[in-house]
């Protein structure tokens, strides 16, 4: 079973979002990782957009602009890495969702214009740390959560250790609640 690990920690080291995840996948035996930090994904731009079109027509699978897309629908199991950032992750996770997004690949249409996701993974579990507390609204949470929906990965799961900016916190027992939920993810 492959687990996906897509890396949005672009602190490297210094993420605690990082720590959290590395402690997540310590006992998982399959794990690849895409670090968003080395890969620097580009955004699309039209003329990135027109050649991806032309090679999708031309079913012209085994071309490397595919490669990000096919790896993660063939996941068994997806865990993101993000912090928070302006309301939701940073730029480098939507650029590389951009290559991901492929009709045929990881989603497509049905006869009756139905949208229906095409990823093995059963699960997607999204990691995250936040300087203050977003009390619920979680935008970048709750767009994985529609990119699972339309991916047809049928879970999404949340951990996250909130407040580590406010001075005063017990910044360790706030990462120690986001182990708590960890923890309970695994049982």
């Amino acid at each position: 079973m492959t687990t996906l690990f897509v890396n949005a920690c672009l602190r490297g080291p210094e993420s605690r979002t990082l720590t959290l995840c590395r402690e997540y996948l310590a006992d998982i035996l399959d794990v690849e990782e895409v670090d968003l930090a080395k890969l620097r994904p580009a955004p699309f731009d039209g003329q990135m957009v027109a050649a991806r079109v032309e090679k999708q027509q031309e079913r012209q699978w085994d071309d490397p602009i595919f490669a990000l897309s096919k790896q993660f629908a063939a996941a068994d199991d997806i865990v993101i890495g993000a912090p928070y950032w302006d309301l939701s992750f940073p730029a480098a996770l939507k650029a590389y969702l951009e290559h991901v997004s492929v009709c045929d690949i990881v989603f497509h249409y049905t006869e009756d214009a139905q949208c229906e996701g095409l990823c093995r993974a059963k699960s997607l579990t999204y990691i995250t740390t936040c300087g203050g507390f977003v009390e619920g609204a979680n935008f970048g949470y709750e767009y994985f959560c529609g990119i699972a929906r339309m991916f047809g990965i049928p879970e999404t799961r949340f951990i996250a250790a909130e407040g580590l900016d406010i001075v005063g916190m017990d910044v360790e027992g706030q990462m120690d609640k986001a182990r708590a939920q960890m923890a309970k993810l695994k049982q």
